[in-house]
């Protein structure tokens, strides 16, 4: 339905965009199949206050701190986006020997989840940048608005993502659904 050659899910979203008339556009992205409406709502009412959106819940099982699949996020005071990466961030100095189980007690690690809400003009603004050097690093497009002056207000939820970055996560969400529909 979009051109095949887009770097990122913005930019095939962006070209929807560009042919409707709307105020903005939320991004769920394909690997979020049992994202709740509640985190939906509160991403697309973060456009409120600002250009551009996501949302971020507390990281509560420790093998996602390593998880590459999983992208952390750290924000300022104002909950705007600071960095997203796909290590652990911010990496704690004098707690650095302590295991992933006891880090998750430490400091309250965000993981980013996969939606993101857009003004329309922001949007459209956003993808006339070029794939910018963290982003094509770390293969997380949302660090090309950051380069480029957009900020990002994460709205943290208290909802957890079941991903599917991996095969085997297929599986998993698969039996999740199932049990969810009795």
């Amino acid at each position: 339905m979009t051109l095949a050659n887009h770097p990122s899910g913005s930019d095939r979203i962006a070209e929807a965009a560009g042919k409707i008339a709307c105020d903005g556009v939320v991004n769920i992205q394909g690997d979020e199949p049992m994202i709740e409406p509640v985190v939906i709502d509160s991403v697309a009412g973060a456009l409120e206050h600002c250009e551009m959106s996501t949302a971020a819940t507390r990281i509560k099982d420790a093998g996602e701190l390593i998880n590459p699949n999983v992208v952390k996020t750290v924000v300022n005071a104002a909950g705007r986006a600071l960095y997203f990466s796909r290590r652990t961030i911010p990496y704690l100095r004098e707690a650095a020997s302590r295991s992933t189980v006891e880090l998750v007690g430490v400091f309250p690690f965000l993981k980013h989840l996969g939606i993101y809400g857009f003004r329309r003009e922001t949007l459209l603004r956003l993808v006339k940048f070029p794939v910018s050097p963290l982003e094509n690093a770390e293969k997380l497009e949302q660090l090309r608005a950051l380069e480029n002056g957009i900020q990002i207000a994460v709205v943290q939820v208290d909802y957890d993502s079941v991903g599917v970055d991996a095969p085997e996560d297929v599986a998993r969400v698969e039996k999740l659904m199932v049990s969810n529909r009795r």
